[in-house]
């Protein structure tokens, strides 16, 4: 055995280089381990101890603080207390008794797995060649021809302590084996050291995707469906952005959710052939692949060049046949001590021609089960290749998605924050009060759409809201020129592609130039009037349309300004067009109103510091106006406040959240000041 040292650092560094890869296993799927000795803090005395990966981590990015730290005496000594299969999940409370010291990371179901199984090293994971294997109808026979004698088979069993002695059991009577495949389920390997561990489960991968690739049948999915071929790259997504508002209200009957579209390769031949309806009702088999998709997916049954109407026509009713028959599968499955149904709506929905829509609680669950489902996809294609997919039967699928367990887990997640699960759409957000407000909303559990005529900016904003995450959950930077219908719709249309529609704009972009009457131009009259007048109503229009589509309701929020209600001096272009945003606010939130649509506006004076208009000249402008220095010009402004304070971006940042986080759900119609108290704007 390894010791403390080196024990951990071998296992996060092996765990992270088989979660770097796909092939290896799904995202939080599978566990691996080590066992070690220790001295005990209490005795000094030798203590032989299993690091795990805890409940919930990724092996991909798992750090020793993802690690579950037991003691290895007081985890074996529960087989003699182990009161049987029928009451297994008490001994998972048993392992918080089984723990070294504070013990790291919650464990988790599998801890039994590893514990029990007489090896130094051991890895269980979810590759889709392996669980081919394991879904095939003559799974076990394959699993010998694949592997001769190097790889058992173990039943199909749900995971808990019982799979952890079957195993234990299978290798004490295979001695030779280097690991066994799961039937229904997945792999699990194991070795005297981590690198002889390692090389035992790529090459059990390794070995079933060759396997797979020399035994299987060219046309697993079988032959080919007319009509139902994958739309040209262009006409699909534009499809698929008009689509996808609709799919996401669909998706969110019971609670909302937020979208993921994916028109890869996989998905487009899955979705082309005659086996798309048969397989797909099968469901999918892995517990990971099924606790995120769902135990099938909503597939439309209509060529991708059917018209667009009458494929909403038929989402419209395979929706309520799916929520039927979901509603039936859980009344046939359901005991007395069952969690209550969780939700009725598909996490996955299928579209021939065109692609996969996922959802879920946030971007990263929603393209999860996006990413699990093409897993699954690979999985059918392998099984049907060499065999006939038979995944495990409809009951264990309802035993482990409405597991008590399970139920725990959901249980202790923190409470989503207030904007979770709505998408933003943010112009002029590549700077000043825009990028403020592009980056409250997204603190605040928003995904957010940051618009920009500055592409780098817009860029650099989203990047920011990311962060170090590798991926585009968070936020997503589109170039909008907000006076063009066409790039508004590109814009609206981004946002449903990334993140299923859009709930929540913010008419932000605008710009200034302020000078006396007889000196503005047509073409200052126009530009202002373009941007800000006329670039509003084309995205509240254009982000209408969607929130229409969807049914869900959602927030339209006008940046107007205190000039809007103040006639201030050599303003006459810039005041007259905040004027027309301030009333489309009034007209909007009359006209949308019946839908669930709310309409505000917000009125700033006077934010300098990180302005971007004042920042290209028009600070310059207003302090030659007032006759003060340009750098004093937002200490000029708070002085003549009633607060005395001067106004940030932020702060109208502050008053978008405040209008849209749920706390004012019945207002529509309302300007806020947001000027520290400006009597001459004071709404009357």
């Amino acid at each position: 055995m390894t010791n403390e040292k080196t024990a951990p650092a071998e296992l996060v560094e092996r765990s992270n280089r088989l979660g770097a890869d796909p092939r290896n296993t799904n995202y939080a799927g599978g566990n691996t381990s080590a066992k070690g000795t220790a001295t005990d803090p209490v005795t000094s005395r030798p203590t032989e101890l299993l690091w795990v990966k805890g409940s919930g981590g990724d092996l991909g990015t798992l750090t020793e603080a993802g690690l579950a730290v037991l003691r290895l005496d007081r985890l074996r000594a529960l087989v003699d207390v182990y009161p049987g299969v029928e009451r297994e999940d008490e001994m998972v409370a048993a392992f918080d008794y089984c723990l070294h010291g504070r013990g790291g990371a919650a464990p988790s179901i599998d801890t039994a797995m590893h514990g029990l199984v007489d090896a130094a090293h051991v890895d269980h994971l979810h590759p889709d060649s392996g669980i081919a294997l394991a879904t095939a109808a003559d799974g076990e026979a394959l699993t010998k021809e694949c592997f001769g004698d190097r790889v058992a088979w173990v039943d199909w069993r749900r995971p808990g302590f019982q799979l952890g002695l079957d195993i234990a059991a299978v290798k004490a009577a295979n001695p030779q084996a280097i690991g066994v495949v799961l039937g229904g389920h997945g792999i699990t390997a194991w070795g005297d050291t981590s690198a002889e561990c390692e090389a035992s489960s790529l090459d059990i991968i390794r070995t079933a995707e060759a396997f797979l690739a020399e035994h299987g049948k060219a046309d697993p999915f079988g032959a080919p469906v007319p009509g139902f071929e994958a739309l040209p790259a262009t006409e699909r997504r534009a499809r698929a952005a008009a689509l996808a508002p609709v799919v996401r209200g669909l998706a969110s009957t019971d609670a909302p959710q937020v979208g993921h579209y994916d028109d890869s390769e996989a998905v487009l031949e899955f979705c082309a052939h005659e086996k798309l309806l048969p397989l797909a009702r099968l469901g999918t088999s892995c517990p990971d692949h099924f606790l995120r998709t769902k135990v099938r997916p909503l597939v439309v049954d209509l060529p991708g060049t059917a018209p667009l109407e009458e494929v909403v026509a038929r989402l419209r009713e395979l929706h309520g046949e799916y929520r039927a028959e979901y509603a039936a599968y859980y009344d046939r499955h359901a005991t007395s001590d069952s969690p209550p149904m969780r939700g009725a709506d598909p996490a996955v929905v299928l579209v021939p021609g065109v692609g996969m829509f996922s959802f879920g609680k946030d971007k990263q669950t929603a393209r999860v089960a996006g990413e699990f489902y093409v897993n699954a996809i690979n999985v059918m294609r392998g099984a049907e290749a060499v065999s006939t997919y038979a995944p495990i039967d409809e009951s264990e699928k309802f035993r482990i998605e409405y597991w008590s367990l399970e139920e725990a887990k959901l249980q202790r997640m923190p409470r989503p924050k207030p904007l979770a699960g709505r998408v933003a759409l943010v112009t002029g957000a590549g700077s000043g009060i825009g990028k403020a407000i592009a980056e409250r909303l997204a603190g605040e559990g928003a995904c957010v759409v940051v618009a920009d005529l500055d592409a780098s900016a817009a860029r650099g904003v989203a990047a920011d809201l990311n962060g170090d995450t590798g991926t585009t959950d968070r936020a997503v930077a589109v170039t909008a020129d907000v006076t063009d219908a066409d790039a508004v719709q590109a814009a609206v249309d981004a946002a449903a592609l990334a993140f299923g529609g859009v709930d929540l704009v913010v008419n932000n972009a605008g710009l200034s130039i302020s000078k006396p009457l007889l000196e503005t131009t047509e073409r200052d009259w126009d530009l202002q009037h373009d941007v800000m007048a006329k670039g509003s109503f084309l995205v509240s229009r254009a982000a209408a349309k969607a929130m229409l589509d969807q049914g869900m309701g959602g927030d339209i929020v006008y940046i107007s300004s205190k000039n809007s209600v103040f006639a201030g001096p050599n303003n006459v272009a810039y005041g007259a067009a905040k004027a027309d945003q301030a009333h489309q606010v009034r007209l909007l939130a009359a006209e949308l109103g019946p839908h669930g649509i709310r309409v505000n506006g917000i009125n700033p004076d006077g934010v300098v510091r990180g302005s971007g208009i004042f920042a290209k000249g028009w600070g310059a402008e207003r302090a030659k106006v007032y006759g003060v220095e340009e750098e004093k010009l937002g200490e000029f402004y708070a002085q003549r406040t009633l607060l005395k304070r001067e106004v940030l971006p932020e702060h109208v940042a502050n008053a978008v959240v405040a209008l849209t986080a749920g706390e004012l759900t019945h207002t529509t119609g309302l300007h806020v000041p947001v000027d520290a108290g400006v009597a001459a704007g004071f709404l009357r």
